[in-house]
């Protein structure tokens, strides 16, 4: 099959021919018809988990997939050949990815059905960035009325988190360089969400909209310190980057270190939301799997939103 690879680490991905994957018990081979490029696959390519996870070579880049069960293991019941499936590719190592035509993934764990309604496109960029968002907009428990700020807005995972605040009621205010980018973030729900320029000074745009300070951070991208700077008494942080309780130390402010998680019940709630087109999935460019070494360059460069590989 063709997929984008890596041969070593740090290195750029190439397409190439490897061979095509074999489900072993409890799994689905899943022919892919779409995926996307996410933060993770950079930190990849660009070496950051070496060491951290073993590395199987040639390296399959790619951790969102969309597609077809063509085969399942032995034990498995809950899919069937020809069943329209998303998910993320959550693997214990590094290199059966879903950029490729095909994929094999846990039946349990990371994958869930395509509602109808759901362009197959949309969820194969749904999956990583949609868990990041809305176990970051859960973990921060907002509330109807709360002020919270999304810092890192213009990525795949920030324009989820946004539209997934501004449906729980609370009121947003997202980072984001005049022009394209505020228009891109203003422009993702029928709710009202306010851009700030935090190539600006930051602190004194939050501090007029929000003067006794901000109920809550869903932090995506930024200085950790300014940010909780920005909370009021009580507030919370919920950050995709690592931020720890014991790196603030500041008392009165609640910090939430998400690490994804695609369960069944999560990809069903996001798969769901994006098929009653309450929640958009914020796609700006698509690539073919042959263009996927210019995806990454996009990617890289700060492309809006996410990007999508179509992979069939």
């Amino acid at each position: 099959m063709r997929a984008l690879t890596l041969s070593k680490v740090p290195s750029a991905p190439a397409l190439a021919e490897v061979e095509t994957p074999t489900p072993a018990a409890g799994e689905l081979l899943v022919k892919v018809a779409g995926s996307s490029v996410n933060g993770f696959d950079l930190s990849v390519t660009s070496g950051l988990l070496e060491g951290m996870m073993e590395h199987r070579f040639p390296l399959v880049l790619g951790m969102d997939f969309a597609g077809t069960v063509e085969a399942v293991g032995e034990g498995v019941d809950a899919f069937s050949p020809g069943d329209a499936v998303f998910g993320v590719a959550m693997k214990p190592y590094l290199g059966g990815g879903a950029l490729a035509e095909y994929v094999t993934v846990s039946a349990g764990y990371g994958v869930a059905r395509i509602p109808e309604g759901l362009d197959v496109k949309d969820a194969g960029a749904l999956g990583l960035a949609g868990t990041a968002a809305l176990n970051s907009v859960e973990a921060a428990a907002l509330e109807k009325g709360e002020t919270v700020l999304v810092s890192g807005a213009t990525g795949g995972v920030g324009a989820l988190a946004v539209q997934l605040a501004a449906a729980r009621g609370a009121r947003v205010i997202a980072t984001a360089r005049p022009g394209a980018g505020a228009d891109f973030v203003t422009g993702l729900t029928d709710a009202d969400v306010t851009a700030v320029d935090y190539t600006a000074d930051l602190g004194a745009q939050v501090r007029a909209l929000a003067p006794e300070g901000i109920d809550a951070v869903l932090h995506m991208a930024g200085d950790a310190a300014q940010l909780v700077g920005l909370l009021r008494e009580g507030g919370r942080i919920a950050s995709t980057l690592g931020l720890t309780q014991e790196a603030v130390g500041t008392e009165g402010v609640t910090v939430h270190s998400i690490t994804a998680d695609p369960s069944t019940q999560t990809l069903d709630t996001l798969a769901g939301h994006a098929a009653s087109e309450a929640l958009r999935v914020p796609v700006t460019a698509t690539y073919s799997l042959e263009q996927g070494p210019e995806a990454f360059d996009a990617f890289g460069a700060g492309t809006l939103g996410k990007i999508t590989v179509t992979c069939a």
